[in-house]
């Protein structure tokens, strides 16, 4: 058997944010071993070049240094030997989300690919890591949370951890801290959520409800055949939001807000937001962590890959993380519809949408959904939103003309079987042959018109199928996401169609958009907002000083652009109808009744 490699990763200086990683290869090429640091993070398309972190690197051979050379941005390679090989790196660890790596005085944290390098040609060897406690006092209740497979460590501590090759090593993220553990089975299967950053909240209704979900969804598409544990690595911040998935785990984030407190019985609105993002990270295990584009099989870290089936990975695993709520009964039909209203609302405001497809959406993520301007808005669309309402209307238009024999539920499930289990990967038309395979339906139209065309989804007829009423109306005010019918007899503002924010002591425009009385006036993203007709304007009072004006009035906007002052005319529009809520059709009949009860009720 080959020896392993053997890394070690110790926070060598925790206030200067510096993780200090060796890796020894015993039987390093002998024209020179390269080592590289990946140049993206699975599950996050874009090139992040990781290895911009280093701030140094050397090598040594039997206790002696020898030379070291870098070959490109993100690969060094030693001068030939022919004993064991050590490389040591300072990695700068200051990226607070869950694709990075943290290191400070209160905890540390690193996503496997920032900070471990790949030995260039053996990455399939097995690979033991070595995580090491903070020196002096630092640390002296920390304990270690990761799903990597202990070798001589004890749970949740400090030791050495194995994983069978490099690109399983980089797929365990590990939290170190003060760190609050809940533990759960869900059929047989130990899981655990590891949470930092906050304690007053219900531990046991978290764990509770999540072994819930986790059923439902193991009970959809069958455990994986390697799954023997899971767990949830949760930062609490007091404003935050994120996931990123992984095969035992996943790394998330969300604000202190959204936990709930203990003795709490209502599922609130931010209760239902982190339960929709732990739901969303726990699919991937299936949709895109084991079955995944052929294009993706394996991975190249080193540049960009191009898939035109992100839609189909990060689309239908959004449109399925509420609808897994519903059916697992943790919220009710009402609330899953008023989700949807919010993703349609959402849509529906990004004129983006009739330029982009979600396929090319897809094939461009590395510079456009990951690199957004003041303009994406009114040129991209989602592959994630617009990708869930493509699901969904997939889904009702298999429901509708197969006469409910079948539902997206069936195709989901033969992709599983041919390219989940068989670790083949989906090539790019995969999922619209299964679909017509398994439903016997001709769908060509549907995959031409709405995944690589940009017409407008059929909505409002699809959902009128299963007994559900498609509406929309004005916007309330900036605040208003959609989801719910009008709350009052009041008029809405008359429309800028410009989002302005407070940041810092400022308001500033981030998105203008196309046609809107704003652009139309000259107002551009990052002017900071000054007056009203000469009234003191804030993201705060936006709503309050528009309602003192009718559409077609015209208002005088004075911005700071440059710190030069700017004013502007503006003539004020109607508010577009494009914020939709959903509600049951009280004139269904029976079978769309049956078929709703079928799509979204407990089962």
């Amino acid at each position: 058997m080959a020896t392993p490699h053997r890394y070690r990763i110790s926070a060598k200086n925790p206030a200067a944010h510096l993780f200090e990683v060796s890796v020894t290869i015993a039987e390093p090429d002998p024209a020179g071993q390269s080592v590289s640091i990946p140049a993206w993070i699975p599950g996050s398309y874009m090139i992040r070049d990781l290895a911009r972190h280093v701030v140094g690197i050397s090598a040594e051979v039997d206790g002696q240094t020898t030379g070291l050379t870098k070959t490109d941005k993100s690969t060094w390679q030693a001068d030939p030997c022919d004993a064991p090989l050590t490389i040591t790196a300072e990695i700068h660890a200051y990226d607070l989300s869950v694709r990075g790596a943290h290191l400070d005085l209160t905890h540390g944290f690193f996503d496997g690919a920032c900070v471990l390098p790949a030995i260039v040609g053996q990455e399939d060897r097995e690979c033991h890591l070595e995580i090491a406690p903070p020196p002096g006092t630092v640390g002296g209740n920390w304990r270690v949370a990761t799903s990597m497979r202990p070798l001589d460590a004890a749970a949740y501590e400090f030791g050495t951890y194995v994983a069978e090759d490099y690109a399983e090593l980089i797929d365990h993220p590990v939290e170190m801290g003060d760190i609050l553990i809940g533990e759960f089975e869900v059929k047989g299967i130990p899981h655990a959520i590891a949470v930092r950053g906050h304690e007053h909240f219900d531990m046991a209704r978290i764990c509770h409800d999540l072994a819930k979900l986790c059923e439902y969804q193991i009970n959809f598409l069958g455990k994986p055949a390697n799954l023997d544990r899971y767990l949830f690595l949760l930062a609490v911040k007091e404003d935050g939001y994120g996931g990123l998935e992984h095969r035992w785990s996943t790394s998330l984030m969300c604000s202190r807000k959204d936990l709930p407190r203990r003795g709490e019985t209502k599922v609130t609105d931010e209760y239902r937001k982190f339960l929709g993002l732990c739901s969303h990270e726990y699919f991937h295990l299936w949709n895109v962590k084991r079955m995944k584009p052929a294009r993706f099989t394996p991975y190249d870290l080193t540049s960009e890959t191009h898939t035109g089936l992100l839609w189909v990975f990060e689309g239908i695993t959004s449109y399925y993380d509420g609808l897994f709520l519903a059916r697992a009964g943790l919220i009710s039909r009402e609330s899953f519809l008023e989700l949807l209203a919010r993703t349609i609302t959402r849509v529906q405001r990004t004129h983006g949408r009739l330029r982009q497809d979600v396929e090319q959406s897809s094939f461009d993520a590395w510079t456009h959904l990951y690199k957004q301007d003041a303009n994406s808005s009114n040129a991209m669309v989602s592959y994630y939103a617009k990708g869930s309402l493509v699901a969904l209307a997939l889904d009702l238009t298999i429901r509708k003309e197969s006469g409910g024999r079948y539902s997206l539920d069936d195709v989901m499930a033969e992709c599983w079987k041919l390219f989940g289990e068989t670790g083949e990967g989906m090539p790019e038309r995969g999922l619209e042959s299964v679909a017509r395979s398994v439903t016997g339906l001709e769908l060509e139209g549907f995959f031409d018109r709405y995944v690589r065309g940009t017409a407008e989804l059929p909505l409002e007829g699809l959902l009128k199928t299963v007994g559900v009423r498609l509406r929309f109306r004005q916007a309330s005010g900036s605040s208003d996401m959609g989801g719910k019918p009008p709350a009052t007899e009041d008029s809405p503002p008359p429309w800028l169609g410009a989002t302005l924010v407070s940041k810092g002591a400022v308001s500033q425009f981030t998105v203008v958009r196309a046609g809107s009385p704003a652009e139309v006036a000259g107002i551009a993203p990052g002017d900071e907002a000054v007056a009203l007709d000469g009234l003191r304007l804030t993201a705060e009072n936006l709503d309050r000083r528009l309602r003192d004006h009718h559409e077609g009035d015209a208002v005088t906007l004075t911005v700071f652009r440059d710190h030069s002052l700017m004013r502007h005319r503006v003539v004020l529009g109607a508010a577009p109808a494009d914020t939709c809520y959903l509600e049951p059709d009280s004139d269904a009949d029976t079978a769309a009744e049956k078929e709703r009860a079928a799509w979204v009720e407990p089962g």
